[in-house]
């Protein structure tokens, strides 16, 4: 079965190994990773697979890691809709208040699933503004076209270009 862990704690060493350990012992085989720190805190999800009896292994030992400051949150996976082809995009543009509400409510007006996203800002070089920059994942249907959704989000304002960066 597939196990999504979801974890929050105050950044310090040992933390991914800790998990992992916890992991192990209970059997599961680590599958994919998005672990980050940000504003001296460490996030991350983990997708495990597992063997169902080992479940509360898993949790017990996962529980256990409250003690040591991590909070850990298990969920069981659903199954993916493989019926989606990915594309992934670059959006880039001046930042601004809301520009992710804005990008996010285009794609959720039109339909698309977001599967991966990474946002971050950094000076503009040239006008020493502030540059917004996001990379999405996308997952269209046979019926949803690429060409629209990038027309979509360039529609927005017109300093956000959108960039292919590789599709199925």
């Amino acid at each position: 079965m597939e196990i999504i862990l979801s974890i929050m704690a105050s950044d310090r060493p040992g933390i991914v190994e800790q998990v992992a350990s916890a992991v192990a012992d209970a059997g599961g085989s680590w599958q994919e990773s998005r672990l980050a720190t940000m504003a001296g805190r460490f996030a991350g999800i983990v997708r495990v697979n597992l063997d169902a009896g080992q479940l509360e292994t898993l949790r017990a030992s996962t529980q256990a890691l409250g003690s040591k400051g991590l909070s850990i949150q298990i969920e069981v996976g659903d199954s993916e809709d493989t019926a989606l082809h990915h594309h992934r995009i670059a959006v880039v543009g001046n930042d601004r208040t809301g520009i992710v509400a804005e990008v996010t409510r285009k794609l959720a007006a039109m339909n698309i699933n977001l599967v991966d996203v990474h946002t971050d800002v950094e000076p503009a070089s040239m006008s020493g503004g502030v540059l917004f920059r996001a990379e999405l994942e996308l997952g269209l249907a046979d019926d949803q076209s690429l060409d629209r959704v990038i027309q979509g989000l360039e529609d927005l304002s017109a300093d956000l270009m959108v960039d292919v960066l590789a599709g199925d």
